[in-house]
């Protein structure tokens, strides 16, 4: 299954670990896992923020789900969120981790049926939480 991958790349990277643990887990079931930092995508290193845009807007629109890493804060994250729901495109699975306080009260407040929202302990757990997301769509 095709799965967009959101999590931080230039904002807070304080959870990049689990992004990166996201991509691996989701690769090595065989999806997948469409993000830049997604080893087996050759990124060119000169690219521009534009060509960046179009790249992910066009990951996006050719997903089934997006899975998102959401303990930091990431402007970009959040955009891909949004546009995801705004477009009604797929169902979203927003991870955070259970040390993070305060989810931002965007996700928090949203109520749109797409998107789900879960804390998670330990990267075994974030993965019990994509095995059940992902059951519930193929």
């Amino acid at each position: 299954m095709k799965i967009y991958c959101s999590g931080p790349i230039s904002g807070n990277k304080e959870y990049q670990n689990s992004y990166l643990e996201i991509i691996n887990y989701l690769t090595s079931q065989n999806h997948i896992a469409f993000s830049q930092l997604n080893k087996d995508f050759n990124m060119p290193v000169n690219i521009s923020d534009n060509e960046i845009y179009m790249r992910d807007i066009n990951w996006i629109e050719h997903s089934k789900l997006l899975i998102a890493e959401v303990s930091g804060s990431s402007t970009g994250v959040g955009f891909e969120i949004s546009y995801a729901l705004h477009q009604k495109k797929m169902p979203i699975l927003a991870l955070a981790h259970s040390n993070v306080k305060r989810v931002t009260a965007m996700l928090l407040g949203c109520d749109d049926t797409l998107l789900t929202l879960k804390r998670y302990s330990n990267i075994e757990e974030m993965k019990k939480y994509i095995d059940e997301f992902i059951s519930l769509y193929t």
